[in-house]
């Protein structure tokens, strides 16, 4: 059973991640660019020496990560039922090429929702350089604990979710996914078994390993300027968004765009399946 408290106190301490123009590379294909190898965008993200290479800014999202730390014993979640609710990244300056940051993440607060109804805990992760101090990313992250509610903790408030205009989308952009789109992505350093592990994806109530959250939340990251930008995705400064649904590898993931001024406001749904995977998206392009 989840200890508020102690899960409050919780000490992380500071990661430091050196990278490369290769991780780069291997996040970019992760997310399951580089179909085409002749396009010019994709070619941005996959290759090292192309004109305006560059890291996606979903990159953040995997950089000095503390790992998956709900499978620690001393946490008292079950691992096994947790999922990825929300994540945003804000960027506070352009993502160098290669270097080393430093993430030092906190639990922000802790949620019971009931025994019934299980817990939120709310989590957020500075992301600086190491070289200069400069502040480059805040990331953070709201996962879904099914099966930890009722540990007396308290019941609000929640979040506030940003709301879709209520008219039909302005464009959209769709985007296919690889069967093994999440067997890359989880070389970029989130190695949960949900999305490798058939029986545990079983165990979790799932036909087969899901794609991460993170990787749809990336594949959004780069639909958007697809649709808006022709493909400069290194105007994305900021995206926020819920997860309602899994995808699995292989489908194909439509991102529906409405844009009013600064505000592009999105979802994101499986054409398979006709099913709605992110939602009450927002995001900002510079």
């Amino acid at each position: 059973m989840i200890d508020r408290d102690a899960l409050m106190a919780r000490e992380f301490p500071v990661v430091e991640h050196s990278y490369t123009a290769k991780d780069c590379t291997l996040f970019a294909l992760g997310v399951g660019l580089g179909a085409d190898p002749l396009a010019p965008a994709d070619l941005k993200a996959v290759y090292e020496r192309s004109e305006g290479f560059a890291p996606l800014p979903a990159m953040v999202n995997v950089l000095a990560y503390p790992g998956f730390w709900a499978m620690e014993p001393d946490t008292g979640l079950t691992w096994q039922k947790i999922l990825h609710g929300e994540q945003s990244l804000t960027l506070h300056a352009p993502l160098p090429k290669e270097g080393t940051v430093l993430g030092k993440t906190h639990i922000v607060d802790i949620v019971d929702k009931g025994a019934d109804k299980g817990a939120l805990i709310y989590s957020e992760r500075m992301i600086s350089d190491k070289a200069t101090g400069m502040d480059l990313a805040t990331v953070a992250s709201t996962v879904f604990a099914r099966a930890d509610g009722g540990f007396g903790g308290a019941s609000g408030p929640l979040k506030p979710v940003h709301r879709l205009p209520e008219r039909a989308p302005d464009t959209h952009h769709d985007f296919s996914t690889s069967p093994r789109n999440a067997l890359i992505y989880r070389l970029s350093g989130d190695f949960n078994p949900l999305h490798a592990d058939p029986q545990v994806a079983k165990g979790a109530g799932f036909e087969r390993p899901i794609l991460h959250g993170l990787c749809t939340m990336a594949v959004v990251s780069w639909s958007i300027p697809m649709a808006l930008r022709d493909g400069d995705f290194t105007a994305l400064s900021h995206m926020q968004q819920r997860f309602s649904a899994p995808v699995y590898p292989g489908e194909t993931i439509r991102t529906e765009i409405w844009v009013d001024g600064d505000d592009v406001s999105f979802r994101a749904s499986v054409l398979e399946r006709d099913v709605v995977v992110l939602n009450n998206g927002l995001a900002r392009l510079s």
